[in-house]
């Protein structure tokens, strides 16, 4: 055994930095990200197109999409604190249960409206008693989802790649990252097959019987990276842990400990150091109706666009979001990581402004128009994913590492509130009439959120230029 003394070399420290601590386990999750995010970008994107056919009104998605935002803001730091109660591998396997029971029940719920219920208005639609369920099993089916990708990015592939090896650390992240966007590629493009080929029930049955199929294999990968990794999972977060059984069987344990968490996370999120590159981030989230997602596909459904032009629609975007993970790269080397955060957000500006000015002044029916709609759309998420990955640089390099996982806590949540007052404008201005107005609003977010960024860049604060003192930007 080496003596503890000795000193690395900057080769070997580097070489060090860029080794995983458990690389077979890395791979392990690897191939776990890519089974369970394939069949979930699959769902996500056939349950709002079999909704959108039960009655031709974008309210039963805006409801159901309202209510789902509404679970995760308010039930997020609550579920993200009890996870830590709970061993790693166990409550994986329980939270993939829980979302795979949920994603059958909310089927079921759908196939039953689509074959045998008749709805005269949208409002008699909200009002049944399958509707609810609906409504209930979709939000119990994100925050497991979101738990999950919690479990994964921010907890796991940390042990699994080492939080002292930086560049292994990062490359991981980038890989997950890209598994993430090529499964949205191959979720896109397997829903425009399906859906081309086959009715809403047929779709939804299928991809019920794929989540089905995959979670031996998810079990298995489960228990294997576990094994691979010498047990690492295992161990605990903490030393000076809590018991489980208060927070676990006091109710109002568990709201005032969500609540606390909440409360402090809020605070340390007004006095970040980088807060405008924050909130640019959170009002991205405010455009729902210029991307790829359930008011888009409900839009498109209800102007009977052919499945086919749908599927590609959505896989065009994750491509030019996997194409923005290499490009964001080289914009940094070129402007700076400041520069390359504003580019990235003027550019998507510029474009949905483009997008909205199209469909304003005619209808989208026409394939010209539509194509051209949908295209500057599709370009914009080069601009949107830039601001991605390069705003998470920027935060990383902002926040105190004590304080990361807090704030970033409380970021997602803002996010889903974001998130959650668009689909509820969506539910008042619910007829396909108005998804101008939707679409308005949309632009106009990303255009204050560019216009943020670009002023807190052009007069930073002296601690802001100590940050990013090696930044062209500053």
């Amino acid at each position: 055994m080496a003596p503890q003394s000795q000193v690395l070399s900057k080769v070997e420290q580097d070489a060090l930095a860029a080794t995983p601590t458990h690389p077979t386990g890395l791979y392990a999750l690897y191939a776990i990200s890519l089974v369970g995010n394939l069949v979930e970008r699959l769902w996500n994107f056939v349950w709002p197109a079999a909704v959108a056919t039960i009655y031709p009104n974008l309210l039963p998605v805006a409801v159901l999409e309202f209510f789902t935002k509404l679970t995760v803001f308010v039930g997020g730091p609550m579920v993200g604190t009890l996870l830590d109660y709970f061993p790693r591998v166990p409550v994986y396997h329980c939270l993939n249960f829980v979302q795979t029971a949920a994603q059958l029940l909310s089927a079921g719920m759908i196939i039953y409206a689509l074959n045998l219920v008749k709805q005269s208005s949208a409002s008699s639609v909200l009002l049944q008693p399958w509707f609810v369920i609906l409504v209930v099993a979709a939000a119990i089916e994100r925050l497991a989802g979101l738990a999950l990708g919690v479990t994964m990015e921010r907890d796991w592939v940390v042990l699994l790649a080492g939080r002292n090896r930086p560049v292994a650390l990062a490359q991981a992240n980038s890989i997950l990252g890209r598994a993430d966007l090529f499964c949205e590629i191959a979720g896109a493009s397997l829903f425009g097959i399906l859906l081309s080929k086959y009715n809403s029930v047929t779709c939804l049955k299928l991809a019920c019987g794929m989540t089905v199929f995959v979670q031996p294999v998810l079990f298995v990968l489960g228990q294997l990276i576990n094994s691979l990794s010498h047990g690492v999972l295992d161990l605990s977060r903490s030393p000076n842990m809590k018991p489980v059984v208060t927070p676990l069987f006091d109710a109002s344990e568990i709201v005032g400990t969500g609540l606390d968490a909440f409360r402090q996370g809020w605070k340390e999120y007004k006095h970040q150091p980088v807060l405008p590159a924050s909130l640019a981030y959170v009002l991205l989230y405010f455009n729902v109706a210029l991307a790829p997602g359930s008011i888009m596909t409900a839009l498109l459904v209800h102007h009977g666009i052919n499945p086919s032009i749908i599927g590609g629609f959505s896989g065009l975007c994750s491509i030019m979001g996997f194409a923005a993970t290499f490009m964001s790269a080289s914009l940094v080397k070129r402007l700076g990581i400041l520069k390359a955060g504003a580019a990235g957000l003027m550019f998507q500006a510029f474009l949905l402004t483009l997008a909205v000015s199209v469909y304003w002044t005619g209808s989208i029916t026409q394939q010209t128009r539509l194509l051209i709609f949908l295209s500057l759309i599709v370009v914009s998420r080069l601009g949107h994913m830039s601001y991605d990955v390069v705003g998470t640089q920027i935060l990383q390099m902002g926040i105190p590492p004590a304080k990361a996982n807090l704030i970033g806590i409380t970021e997602v949540s803002m996010a889903s509130l974001a998130e959650l007052l668009m689909f509820g404008v969506a539910i008042i201005a619910n007829d396909v009439a108005h998804f101008g107005f939707l679409a308005t609003l949309s632009v106009s977010s990303v255009a204050v959120a560019a216009a943020i960024f670009c002023q807190w860049l052009a007069n930073p604060t002296k601690s802001q230029r100590e940050l990013f003192q090696f930044d062209r930007g500053f």
